[in-house]
């Protein structure tokens, strides 16, 4: 894995990192928490070690929000644009990495997804939609069945 390097960034590009491994863990959480925080049914986190984590610009840009009574979750994101952003794990043992940050392929896909009983009532499996490769016109999307 000497090879590996992945980078990643915001939406505006203010902020950017690099990633150099992973810790194997890629998943899907349904918590309240993350669903608050993405604003989505749920986020799409890799893990990494700290010292396969670094910031390659605009750090000084980089805000971070840690819930007192939460045991591992924060939030990290741009002062400039609000993009997610990766942010240490409370334990300080790993760099959680919102992987819709990511500039390419991690090499690794997700493997579980956890704290489904606490799924939002209106989520629906992704699969079971139609899906398009671009936005639908109004008229194919009236005229699904």
């Amino acid at each position: 894995m000497s090879d590996y390097r992945v980078a990643g960034s915001c939406l505006c590009g203010s902020v950017q990192y690099e990633i150099t491994g992973h810790l194997g863990i890629f998943q899907y959480c349904h918590c309240s928490r993350c669903r608050k925080f993405t604003g989505g049914a749920f986020s799409a986190n890799m893990f990494v070690a700290p010292d396969q984590f670094r910031w390659t610009k605009g750090e000084v840009h980089v805000a971070r929000f840690a819930l007192p009574e939460a045991k591992h979750f924060a939030t990290a994101f741009c002062r400039c644009c609000g993009s997610s952003l990766p942010w240490q794990a409370q334990t300080g043992k790993a760099v959680v990495v919102p992987a819709g940050t990511l500039d390419a392929d991690p090499e690794l896909r997700p493997s579980q997804s956890i704290f489904c009983a606490s799924r939002a009532v209106w989520f629906t499996d992704p699969d079971s939609l139609p899906a398009y490769d671009e936005m639908p016109s109004r008229k194919k999307r009236k005229g699904e069945s």
